[in-house]
């Protein structure tokens, strides 16, 4: 499970440039160190604040993925990515144009994305906000490029998969992104998050069995990053989620269902059964 970040992959990288010259990874950047320990500790945090994001961020750079760079290389290294880049050079602009959005056709994947950005109070510029606070420096490279597009993507991936912004629904998305790009900050904060809440809420709610589906899902699934993101807007939200393999994420309704019987707001989970002074050692 132990991923280890090779040197050489670095060295190799800073001769790899775009046709219009930028790197693959930029000279200047540091090498990803791995991090475990400093992990957990993000995790800790994160546990007493789960809207505390930029938790989440600083849990990703402690874990680095092995293999990240080889997925940057497949998906920017060629005249798709390209193509892609130079169309769609930064999301939150294209994100947050709701006017825009709203003229694309009714039932479409940018109206789904609106009401659920304006119904939770939500921006892709937030999100980019929040990542700064991680303190990580930006680069001019591809290794940022496609960095940022998966962050930009969360809510997407939220919107396509159809899991709520509850305590749940939030580790689905996180599995269902490991399942598109495999990392260890993934892993842990998607599996271990989801062990919590079982502990945290003694309930019979197959939690386990949603998170699974949520992953297998995200394995199935084209990775977004690599699609055109304005094209995918216009399009019919049902018929994308046949063509991607994304199917109801029944045992996360089960989930709902099961904690509605049991008196629980699955909206309000940690609040109605938390012990703060379990959130806070644990």
């Amino acid at each position: 499970m132990n991923e280890r970040v090779s040197p050489r992959s670095y060295e190799f990288a800073n001769f790899e440039l775009a046709s219009d010259g930028t790197p693959l990874r930029h000279p200047d950047r540091p090498r990803a160190r791995y991090r475990p320990f400093a992990a957990f500790r993000h995790f800790r945090e994160l546990l007493k604040d789960k809207e505390n994001t930029a938790e989440v961020f600083k849990i990703y750079d402690a874990l680095p993925s092995a293999r990240f760079l080889s997925r940057v290389r497949a998906v920017t290294l060629n005249p798709q990515g390209e193509a892609l880049r130079e169309s769609e050079p930064y999301l939150p602009p294209i994100l947050d144009d709701h006017d825009a959005l709203r003229k694309m056709p009714k039932g479409s994947v940018a109206h789904a994305y609106c009401d659920f950005m304006e119904r939770e109070g939500l921006s892709a510029a937030g999100l980019v906000e929040e990542s700064a606070k991680s303190g990580s420096p930006s680069y001019d490279d591809l290794v940022q490029w496609f960095g940022h597009r998966q962050r930009d993507t969360h809510d997407l991936m939220h919107v396509l998969t159809g899991y709520g912004r509850d305590a749940l629904g939030e580790q689905c998305v996180l599995l269902f992104t490991h399942g598109q790009a495999p990392s260890q900050g993934h892993l842990l904060l998607g599996y271990a998050g989801s062990l919590h809440l079982k502990r945290l809420v003694k309930s019979e709610a197959p939690v386990m069995r949603a998170v699974r589906q949520a992953h297998r899902t995200g394995k199935a699934c084209p990775t977004l990053a690599a699609q055109s993101i304005r094209e995918l807007l216009a399009c019919n939200l049902s018929e994308v989620r046949a063509r991607f393999s994304i199917p109801d994420p029944h045992w996360y309704r089960v989930c709902h269902h099961v904690w509605r019987q049991e008196g629980v707001d699955p909206y309000d989970l940690l609040a109605s059964r938390a012990d703060p002074g379990m959130l806070a050692t644990a």
